[in-house]
C-alpha cells in the first residue's frame, strides 16, 4: 500500500489520488494527516505538501487541491521532459511539476466555470481551452504524467508491482436522424419533395422518391451493415438513439414510428442502447426523464448511459440534471469540432462538481474522435496520418480509445466513404 501524507485532506484532494494513483496506476492508496503515521510506515510512501518531513518521496504541492471554489489562476504551461505541464513544484520535488494539481484542473473541467465566450449553440469550444492554446489537446496528458510518476515510484520503491490495465476500443453510433426520407410522416415529407423541387435540387428529389416508392434504400438506414460490421471485430459497441418529439433541433423520426421503434428493439438485441438526449432535454430536467423512461420501456431494460445533443454541456448544471435523471454514465465529455481530450485523459473518470465541492456518482467516459472533427479530410491515408499518433499514446499508457460516428455520416459518401472508413478504424484501432 502506498501511504500518502498530507497536511489536510479535501474532497479534491481525494477524487484526485484515486483518478490518478487507483484508476490510472492501479495502486492501492491511503491517505494520513498523521506525521507519527507516516513515519512509522514501512511501506512506499510520498508528502504531498510544502515542505517534506524527511528524506522520503516528495511532491510540493500546489494550493489548488485545498481551495474551495473558483479562482482566476495563473498558468504557465512548460515541459517534464517531453510532456507539457504545469503548475511547477520546484527543485526540492521529486517531481518537477503538480500533477495532481494540473489533473484536477483538466478532469474537474475548472476552466469551464470560468468567464468564456461560448459558441453559437452554448457550448464551451476547444480553442478557449488550455489543451488547445498550448498544443497539448491530442495529448491524455493526466495519463502520461501519471505513468511518469508511477515509474519514478518504482525506482525508489521496486516492491510496487501494481496489476497493468489493458488498452480497450469503444465504437459509440449515435442516432439523432434514424432516417433521410423513409418514415417522416406525410406532412414532413410532402415539404421536403416541395423544398426539392423549388430548391431545383433534382439528385436529392430522385433519392427521395427511390426512397419513398421502395426502390432504393434510405441511405441513414446502415443499421444491420453495422451490426454485421461490429460481429466482425466483435468491438465495444454502444448505439444512442434520440428519442424525443420533433422540434427546431431535433428532426428523427417521431417516437411513435411503429417501425422505428421496431429498428431500436432490433438494435437491442446485439448491442447496448442507450440515450442520445435531444436538445431540450439537454437543458429540461423534466424532459431528459420522459425520454429515458420511454426508451427504457420500448427496450424493456435499464438505460444507464447518455449522451448529449451537440455534445452541449453547461458545466455543472447539465451533468447535474443527468444525474438527477439516474444515468450512470456519460458520453458527452469531447468536443465536435476538434480531435483530442476535452479533459486531458483516456480513462474515465468521475465527474466532480466544484460548486459543491463533491466527487458525484456519474461516471465520465472522454471520446477523442468525432467524426464530424473528420469531415474535412479528403482522404482516408490523411485521417488515419492524424489518428495514428494519438492510437499509439493510448496504448502506451493502455487507456480507452473512444470514437463516435453518427449513422447519418456513414451513410453519406461525400469524398470518402463513411462507411467503408468506419470499418477500417474498427480494424486499426480496436486492438
Amino acid at each position: 500500500m502506498l501511504l500518502i501524507y498530507t497536511h489536510k485532506i479535501t474532497p479534491r484532494f481525494s477524487f484526485t489520488m484515486r483518478q490518478v494513483c487507483g484508476n490510472i496506476l492501479g495502486l492501492d492508496i491511503d491517505f494520513t494527516t498523521k506525521v507519527e503515521d507516516f513515519i512509522k510506515h514501512k511501506g512506499p510512501k510520498i508528502t504531498y505538501t510544502k515542505q517534506p518531513l524527511q528524506n522520503e518521496f516528495f511532491i510540493r504541492s500546489n494550493d489548488l487541491l485545498f481551495e474551495q471554489g473558483i479562482n482566476d489562476i495563473a498558468i504557465h504551461v512548460d515541459e517534464w521532459d517531453d510532456v507539457p505541464c504545469f503548475f511547477r513544484a520546484g527543485d526540492r520535488s521529486n517531481v518537477p511539476f503538480d500533477i495532481f494539481a494540473a489533473s484536477f484542473y483538466l478532469l474537474s473541467r475548472y476552466e469551464e466555470y470560468l468567464p468564456h465566450v461560448k459558441d453559437e449553440l452554448g457550448r464551451f469550444p476547444a480553442k478557449e481551452s488550455i489543451a488547445h492554446q498550448n498544443g497539448f489537446l491530442k495529448l491524455p496528458v493526466v495519463d502520461l504524467w501519471a505513468y511518469k510518476f508511477g515509474h519514478l515510484l518504482s525506482e525508489r520503491f521496486p516492491e510496487i508491482n501494481p496489476p497493468k490495465r489493458s488498452y480497450s476500443f469503444t465504437s459509440i453510433i449515435n442516432v439523432t436522424t434514424s432516417h433521410n426520407y423513409a418514415h417522416r410522416g406525410v406532412a414532413r415529407t410532402l415539404g421536403g419533395l416541395l423544398l426539392d423541387l423549388v430548391s431545383f435540387r433534382l439528385r436529392a428529389l430522385f433519392r427521395r422518391l427511390g426512397v419513398l416508392f421502395g426502390f432504393r434504400k434510405d441511405p441513414y438506414d446502415n443499421f444491420m451493415e453495422l451490426v454485421e460490421i461490429h460481429k466482425k471485430f466483435r468491438a465495444k459497441t454502444l448505439f444512442f438513439f434520440q428519442f424525443a418529439k420533433y422540434s427546431v433541433h431535433n428532426k428523427n423520426v417521431s417516437p411513435l414510428n411503429n417501425k422505428f421503434r421496431y429498428l431500436i428493439k432490433s438494435v437491442a438485441d446485439y448491442s447496448i442502447v442507450s440515450l442520445s438526449a435531444s436538445h431540450e432535454a439537454s437543458l429540461e430536467h423534466q424532459k431528459l426523464v420522459e425520454e429515458k423512461k420511454s426508451l427504457s420501456e420500448l427496450i424493456n431494460r435499464p438505460v444507464n448511459y447518455s449522451r448529449l445533443r451537440y455534445n452541449r454541456v453547461n458545466i455543472p448544471v447539465t451533468y447535474r440534471n443527468v444525474i438527477d435523471a439516474e444515468f450512470t454514465d456519460d458520453y458527452t465529455m469531447g468536443y465536435s469540432s476538434e480531435i483530442g481530450f476535452r479533459a486531458g485523459t483516456c480513462t474515465p473518470f468521475y465527474f466532480y462538481d466544484i460548486t459543491l465541492e463533491v466527487r458525484q456518482p456519474l461516471r465520465m467516459h472522454p471520446f477523442v474522435v468525432y467524426d464530424y472533427a473528420l469531415h474535412d479530410f479528403k482522404k482516408k491515408d490523411q485521417i488515419f496520418d492524424e489518428i495514428d499518433p494519438i492510437y499509439r499514446t493510448v496504448k502506451r499508457v493502455n487507456g480507452h480509445f473512444t470514437t463516435v460516428f453518427s449513422n447519418e455520416l456513414l451513410g453519406s459518401k461525400h469524398r470518402i466513404n463513411w462507411l467503408e472508413l468506419y470499418e477500417a478504424f474498427l480494424k486499426r484501432y480496436y486492438v
